[in-house]
């Protein structure tokens, strides 16, 4: 007997909007570009969208189709499609990252709706990159402000998914990831029309395999698959969300592609800009929050791009805590038989608690440490370094060697034929391939700092 269908996607467009979304999000905005440009530029460009291919997409189906099979939230799925057995840890570990995943992204999401008010007010005008450092760490280091924004932020995101799937989730992401795309394309141009540009995009493109190492290749591999937003329960639950006419394959292809265009396309906006105006690249908050708000003050029309780069940042991030406080919501809503209100407060508020000390480790409580490590850091460490890594490996072993190829296949045809030799080459990865990739960097993450 068929599981009856549950609210859900009404479009194809909506899921690849969602689904997307999920996936695009801060680390495609500043550290995508940064580690191209650092590993080879267009030779880790062509490794990581060899691994987008043959991992990231696989790996992608696997929750999908785990997803649509059991018309279930991520740890329930398991139980559905493994009774009896202790496989839905797996679900469990993918609610507890998103749970903490949501708790320090929360943090850097609020310091964009910070900065949009800045470009608004044109306070970045006069204030060298020394200055915008301090103003930086300064803010940060707050109480009160970071911790408003970082609760305003959680506010918006539990209020899209308050609305349900089809009029929250669905309705915003086909607004929002639209928005997003013409605002990077607008800023890329801007970006592309200052003198000495084309000095950007070479340092981007241009292949250097002398650049390539074993670590770096891991980091292409990392980034592939986890920019995907695999791993953490997300697109099980949006895969339970998607009807059974729709095609799962394509589905995750167009998902697939539009993740990395815009990964490309935000090297494409940050790059040429910081070499026209002969800025160094640095990774991370500094680049995103220090150096491009100087860059900005020293272009024509400054004012106005930085007022766009930093609500395409705040959508960018939206888009992916929505996905992500979903898959506690709906944890909560199937297993503990809440309502969706019920379920998007409480999930909220604890989330947004919790959120507030990784907050405040950048100022009052930047003193707590464990092993050297803020609060901030520990949220960031374990989610990327063990939920992520681990939930991913474990995903591909349960669809490779607990669902099976029948039912995998069976599933993977709903909506579409698929031709045979690439359904077994599909099968052949999820089973002896992406374990043994994502293997190597759930090993590699323990002993190369911030691989993914």
């Amino acid at each position: 007997m068929a599981l009856p269908q549950k609210d859900g996607f009404s479009s194809k467009f909506g899921i690849i909007a969602a689904a997307a979304g999920s996936a695009v999000g801060l680390g495609n905005i500043w550290r995508f570009p940064y580690i191209t440009g650092e590993n080879g530029g267009g030779a880790f460009l062509l490794i990581y969208i060899f691994f987008i291919i043959v991992i990231g997409i696989p790996v992608m189906l696997s929750e999908f189709v785990i997803g649509r099979r059991s018309q279930s939230n991520a740890m329930g799925s398991f139980k559905k499609l493994a009774p009896g057995t202790p496989w839905w840890l797996i679900g469990m570990m993918g609610i507890i990252a998103a749970f903490v995943i949501l708790s320090f992204y929360s943090t850097v999401a609020g310091w964009t709706l910070e900065y949009i008010r800045l470009a608004f007010q044109n306070s970045f005008d006069g204030q060298d990159v020394t200055m915008l450092n301090q103003s930086f760490e300064e803010f940060t280091s707050g109480s009160f402000w970071p911790v408003l924004w970082q609760v305003i932020f959680m506010i918006l995101t539990a209020g899209v998914v308050l609305a349900g799937v089809q009029k929250g989730i669905e309705k915003y992401t086909k607004i929002l990831m639209p928005i997003l795309l013409f605002m990077i394309i607008i800023v890329c141009f801007r970006s592309l029309t200052l003198p000495g540009s084309m000095k950007g995009l070479r340092f981007l493109f241009e292949p250097h395999f002398d650049k390539i190492s074993f670590q770096g290749v891991l980091m292409a591999l990392g980034q592939a698959a986890f920019s995907l937003s695999i791993g953490m329960g997300a697109l099980i639950t949006y895969g339970s969300y998607i009807r059974k006419d729709t095609p799962l394959l394509g589905t995750a292809v167009q998902v697939a592609s539009v993740d990395t265009l815009i990964a490309i396309l935000s090297g494409i906006m940050i790059f040429p800009a910081l070499m026209a105006l002969g800025q160094d690249p640095a990774a991370g908050p500094g680049l995103v929050f220090v150096t491009l708000p100087s860059i900005f003050q020293s272009m024509p029309g400054g004012q106005v791009f930085a007022i766009m780069f930093f609500i395409l940042l705040a959508v960018a991030a939206l888009t992916s805590t929505i996905s992500v406080l979903e898959v506690v919501v709906a944890y909560m809503k199937e297993e503990l038989n809440m309502s969706r209100k019920k379920a998007t407060m409480i999930g909220g508020v604890s989330i947004t608690i919790l959120g507030v000390a990784c907050t405040l480790s950048f100022g009052p409580l930047k003193d707590f440490q464990i092993c050297g490590k803020t609060i901030f850091d520990i949220m960031n460490y374990i989610s990327a370094n063990v939920f992520l890594t681990f939930g991913a490996l474990f995903i591909v072993l349960f669809t490779g060697w607990k669902l099976g190829k029948a039912e995998f296949l069976d599933e993977l045809r709903q909506g579409g034929k698929i031709n045979p030799v690439l359904a077994n080459i599909i099968v052949f990865i999820i089973k002896y391939i992406a374990p043994i990739a994502v293997g190597a960097v759930a090993i590699g993450a323990f002993f190369i700092e911030g691989l993914t």
